[in-house]
């Protein structure tokens, strides 16, 4: 479990510059497979940070929603953590490991992203969307 960990705080910061797309498409090697996998990985999560400032911004005059937005992504980021650790325990120790726990983690973070695309698409009015239509 502490390896599975150490190994997803790790993925985020392999370099992502020196791999084109046509270079991780050929990828024979486990190293260049994983390394293509965490620059992935750091592309969605960079989107989501940037679709969370954004919703961050939107709430500005609503102190309350803004707090549940805060707890409710500190709380999406440990399920993430975990369920990654979960769907690749049977990889644990192994030259596969970053590659798997990078794509897990894209997988559940595009995911994210779908949903803050959504919340900055809210129509006013809408009261099931926590997030006010933009101005």
């Amino acid at each position: 479990m502490k390896t599975a960990i150490l190994i997803a705080a790790m993925v985020p910061a392999m370099p992502t510059v020196a791999f084109a797309k046509d270079k991780c498409a050929d990828a024979k090697d486990q190293a260049t497979m994983n390394q293509c996998f965490g620059a992935e990985f750091q592309k969605s999560d960079k989107k989501l940070n940037e679709l969370y400032k954004q919703i961050e911004a939107r709430l500005n005059d609503d102190a309350d929603t803004k707090k549940l937005l805060v707890q409710a992504q500190r709380d999406w980021g440990k399920f993430r953590d975990a369920e990654c650790s979960f769907q690749t325990a049977g990889a644990a120790g192994g030259s596969m490991m970053p590659m798997l726990i990078a794509q897990c983690m894209d997988g559940l973070t595009q995911s994210r992203v779908k949903d803050f695309e959504g919340y900055l698409k809210c129509q006013e009015g809408d009261m099931s969307c926590p997030v006010p239509a933009a101005n």
